[in-house]
């Protein structure tokens, strides 16, 4: 009977099963010292890098506290300046009123910092102040402008009651006119053609 020896091939098993275990647990400790050197040498610096950073930010958030405050009662003073300054530029003659009352009738009023925003449509706006932008001046005529010791009135047509509010709105919105009041409208029927219009008075004040 032919017998074979296996002790030798079992200590080479268990001899290569210690050598796997060395290597798995040398290639763990590799993973953890590496993950360690990362930490040390990288992630950490960045942390402390960012740290530093936010307490400039910090510092420099506290040193502009009240920059912005400052800002705008600068940039307020300022606007009033140029609506002061715009106001002692409106002080007008007839010409003056004349042409003025061409700009209403096309491309718009004259208007101060603070009535822009006023006729706007932010915050600061009035809807009793504001206007059309896209109204048409041509659905209204003047018929009569007269100045009495800066006491104006104003006649003319319009196709509707809306169209001479229209036109309020933008006199009153104006630098040069002041209390600006519709002082009465009818509907008429014009005597050539018989179609009917909004005949209307616009009174005021004139800003000399």
């Amino acid at each position: 009977m032919i017998r074979i020896n296996l002790l030798p091939q079992r200590r080479g098993r268990v001899a290569v099963s210690e050598a796997s275990s060395r290597a798995l647990v040398l290639g763990a400790l590799g993973l953890v010292l590496a993950a360690t050197a990362v930490g040390v040498f990288v992630d950490r610096p960045k942390r402390a890098r960012l740290t530093e950073l936010s307490r400039d930010i910090a510092a420099k958030n506290r040193q502009l506290a009240g920059y912005v405050g400052l800002k705008k009662a600068a940039d307020e003073a300022d606007q009033r300046y140029k609506s002061i300054q715009r106001l002692l530029g409106a002080r007008v003659g007839p010409a003056h009123l004349l042409h003025e009352l061409g700009q209403i009738l096309t491309t718009g009023p004259t208007m101060t910092e603070e009535m822009i925003k006023r006729t706007g449509n932010g915050s600061d706006g009035d809807p009793n102040k504001r206007f059309q932008l896209d109204w048409d001046p041509s659905h209204v005529w003047l018929t009569g402008f007269t100045d009495t010791g800066g006491l104006f009135k104003l006649e003319g047509g319009a196709q509707t009651e809306t169209d001479m509010t229209q036109l309020a709105k933008r006199l009153a919105a104006s630098v040069y006119f002041a209390d600006v009041t519709p002082a009465g409208g009818e509907r008429v029927a014009d005597s050539q053609t018989g179609s009917t219009y909004f005949k209307f008075t616009i009174t005021g004040k004139v800003v000399y």
